[in-house]
C-alpha cells in the first residue's frame, strides 16, 4: 500500500469512528424525525448506500427518517420530485442546471464521482484510445450521453479523430451492451461504472475512462457525475432535515469506505446480487467516487465540463443556456 492510500484509509477510518460514534451518542427520537422521501431506480446503486444508512441508523442520528421509494425508470424519478411526491431523487447536474434554466429551482449535492469507461477484453489489440478507430463499439445511454460526448470530445482533441463517424456504434441497454461484451459481439463497450466494474471483475480491460476525458477536457479533478437533488422550496421549508439527510449520506461514505465487512452484510442480505470478486470490484470502484474535493472546486470544474458539454452536445443537451445556471449546486453547501 503506498503512502498516499494509506493517508485515505486513515482519514476514511477515522470518519467511520467519528459517524459510528454519533449514531450511538446521538438517540434518536421517532417524533423529532423528519420524514423524508428518498425516490430512486429500483435496482440502482443509490440503493445501497441508502440501506447502508437505514441499517446504521445515520439517517436517525441526524433528525430525519428516510423511507426509499422505488421507481421503474430516472424519468419517473424526476415527474415524482417536480410532483412533491417525494422530497429528494438522484440526478446530474446538467439536468439540474437545466431546469433551473426553465424556471424550476432543483438543486444538487454531490453524490458519486462513479464514471463510465471504455472497456475491452484482456487479449483485445485495442491499446489507445487511437486504435479505435474503425471498431464497432457498444454505447449505453444514447448520443447526448455525458461520457459518449467527453470521449468524442478527448479523441477528436487528442487523435483528430472522430468516434461518431469513423466508428459503428450500437446504442442499446446498459445489460444488453455487457453480455455481448462477454460475447465477444462488440470491439469495445462505453458502460455505467457498475458494468464496468463487473466486466473488470470478469477480465475485462478499462482502456480509458470518462474522467480521463474530463482530465484531458480540462477538468482539475473529478467531478460528481451524478448527485442528491432536491427542491429549493422544499430545502428552505426543511432546512435541518435537508443538511441532516446530507450529513447523513456523508456517515454512510465513511462506514462504507472504511468497512469490508459492511460490504459483505450488503451482499449477504440480497441488497448487492453480486458476489466474490464482481462484489470487491464494485467495493473499491464505489469507494473511488466517494467525494472528496471541496464543493467550490467541484464547481469550478463542473462548469467548465457544462461549457465542453454544450458545444458538443448543444442545444438538445443543455437547452438555451450555454453555461451552468447558479444555484445548480446547492448554495448551503458552498456558504454554509
Amino acid at each position: 500500500m503506498s503512502q498516499s492510500q494509506a493517508s485515505k484509509l486513515v482519514k476514511r477510518c477515522s470518519k467511520y469512528v467519528i459517524a459510528v460514534l454519533l449514531s450511538i451518542l446521538v438517540l434518536p427520537v421517532s417524533a423529532d424525525n423528519t420524514p423524508l422521501k428518498v425516490g430512486v431506480l429500483k435496482f440502482g446503486t443509490v440503493n445501497w448506500e441508502l440501506k447502508s444508512m437505514l441499517h446504521g441508523g445515520f439517517d436517525t442520528a441526524n433528525g430525519v427518517a428516510v423511507e426509499i421509494v422505488p421507481f421503474a425508470s430516472g424519468d419517473a424519478t424526476r415527474v415524482a420530485l417536480q410532483a412533491g411526491a417525494v422530497d429528494v431523487i438522484v440526478a446530474d447536474w446538467l439536468w439540474v442546471s437545466r431546469q433551473r434554466a426553465e424556471g424550476q429551482n432543483v438543486t444538487f449535492v454531490p453524490y458519486s464521482s462513479s464514471v463510465g469507461a471504455v472497456m475491452v477484453s484482456a487479449d483485445s489489440p485495442v491499446k489507445s484510445l487511437n486504435d479505435l478507430k474503425g471498431k464497432k463499439i457498444g454505447v449505453a445511454g444514447g448520443p447526448l450521453d455525458k461520457s459518449w460526448l467527453l470521449l468524442q470530445g478527448m479523441a477528436k482533441q487528442e487523435h483528430e479523430m472522430d468516434l461518431a463517424k469513423e466508428n459503428e456504434i450500437a446504442f442499446g441497454a446498459p445489460p444488453l451492451l455487457a453480455e455481448k461484451t462477454r460475447q465477444g459481439e462488440l470491439d469495445a463497450m462505453l458502460n455505467y461504472w457498475h458494468y464496468c466494474a463487473r466486466l473488470e471483475a470478469d477480465g475485462f480491460r478499462r482502456l480509458v475512462s470518462a474522467e480521463e476525458a474530463a482530465a484531458a477536457l480540462g477538468s482539475s479533478g473529478p467531478v460528481s457525475a451524478i448527485g442528491y437533488v432536491f427542491m429549493d422550496e422544499w430545502a428552505a421549508a426543511n432546512p435541518e432535515a435537508a443538511m441532516g439527510f446530507i450529513q447523513a449520506s456523508r456517515d454512510t461514505k465513511a462506514l462504507l469506505g472504511a468497512s469490508d465487512d459492511e460490504w459483505t452484510r450488503l451482499g449477504e442480505s440480497g441488497a448487492i446480487k453480486d458476489k466474490g470478486a464482481a462484489l470487491t470490484t464494485l467495493r473499491d470502484r464505489f469507494r473511488e467516487g466517494i467525494p472528496s474535493r471541496s464543493v467550490a472546486d467541484e464547481i469550478a470544474d463542473a462548469r467548465l465540463l457544462y461549457e465542453v458539454l454544450a458545444k458538443l452536445g448543444g442545444p438538445k443537451l443543455v437547452g438555451q443556456s450555454s453555461k451552468m445556471v447558479d444555484g445548480t449546486y446547492w448554495p448551503a453547501l458552498v456558504n454554509p
